[in-house]
């Protein structure tokens, strides 16, 4: 995540990770969820916040949910179903269920699939926000799979050349296995800049960036300035000289293939919900899985040491960074802006629940 997205050191409250984890287990199963679907709802977020991905994590996420569980919008216990399936796939009834319990147990019968057909494909509607995608997609890793995530996200992006806000943030996530580098693990929205990245950029008070969003009008924004009060948010690529066409499509790639697929719409005409859409890859039913973990550490390591252009001071790849943030705020514990932990501060003192940041 960009620098500017991260809380300056000299504000940042650290928490040690146990000490969030076990204030979320205590909303969560406070306002309804089972003990243990309130702990993998936990381990989603923490995911997110470990491997410095803020704009998943708690600091915006859990406001939401607790909205959504005290108005009834998000089912704390929801009754799930596969309402149509053949062999390698299916599609899964939510029934509004929170994606971080709905995604696992979606992306496990995709696994499950795939250990029986060498790949499974889950398609979800009727659901809710489901975190971070990339540890969903990471779920397959462990099984020796490459895994993809995707979902439905705010239909907050305009068209390349449009003036209206109707395609979705919607991000995907790939996790590939490697054997001593850290694995591959991309995780983006097809939006020029996550939504909950804005929320971040005002918390912190910095500007916007070229391209990421435009006026209410729709005319791209290609300077840094303040953030207007009415704005709409650009595909990936920011305008279509430098290949907003690309992001644009791909988002309507996930509308369809989350949305359309699984019977619950897509863009403005979604009656679904938050749709997801879950695939595992078995990778010894299309090569030796050894030799594909050699090659892609061969090839991760290659990027990473290859020549920076100037002025960098290294390559990188998706998922190398968040591994080396995830060692630090392991030893040092996750920096949180300092309004988020007043903010839990208050939701525990309305729940009466025990101040444990």
């Amino acid at each position: 995540m960009l620098k500017r997205f991260h809380v300056p050191e000299e504000i940042a409250v650290r928490v040690p990770q146990e000490n969030m984890r076990a204030t979320l287990v205590d909303i969560f199963t406070k306002l309804g969820m089972p003990n243990d679907d309130a702990a993998l709802s936990a381990d989603v977020l923490i995911y997110a916040d470990i491997r410095g991905v803020e704009s998943h994590g708690v600091s915006n996420m859990v406001r939401a949910y607790v909205t959504g569980f005290q108005e009834g919008t998000i089912n704390p216990n929801p009754v799930t179903k596969i309402v149509r399936e053949a062999a390698a796939v299916c599609t899964i009834d939510s029934d509004e269920g929170l994606g971080l319990v709905v995604g696992p147990a979606a992306m496990k019968e995709a696994i499950d699939r795939a250990e029986n057909y060498g790949i499974g494909s889950v398609s979800v509607t009727n659901g809710r926000h489901f975190g971070a995608a990339g540890y969903h997609a990471a779920l397959a890793l462990k099984h020796d799979m490459i895994g993809i995530a995707m979902t439905t996200g705010g239909v907050t992006v305009v068209p390349t050349g449009g003036a209206e806000r109707l395609v979705g943030l919607n991000p995907i996530a790939i996790a590939a296995p490697t054997k001593s580098q850290p694995p591959f693990i991309f995780d983006a929205s097809m939006s020029s800049v996550a939504g909950n990245k804005i929320t971040l950029a005002k918390r912190l008070g910095v500007e916007t960036m070229p391209g990421w969003i435009s006026e209410s009008d729709g005319t791209p924004i290609m300077n840094d300035r303040e953030i207007p009060d009415d704005y709409m948010i650009l595909p990936l690529g920011g305008t279509r000289e430098i290949g907003s066409h690309k992001g644009y499509s791909l988002a309507v790639m996930i509308e369809i293939l989350s949305g359309v697929l699984s019977g619950g719409g897509a863009g403005p005409h979604r009656r679904g919900g938050a749709s997801h859409h879950f695939i595992a890859y078995k990778i010894d039913a299309f090569t030796d899985v050894e030799e594909f973990k050699d090659d892609l550490d061969q090839y991760m390591k290659t990027l990473s040491e290859s020549k920076p252009a100037p002025g960098q001071d290294k390559v990188t790849y998706a998922g190398l960074p968040e591994y080396e943030e995830e060692i630090e705020r392991l030893e040092k514990g996750i920096p949180y802006h300092p309004e988020v932990i007043d903010w839990f501060k208050s939701i525990s003192a309305e729940l009466q629940l025990p101040a444990r940041l």
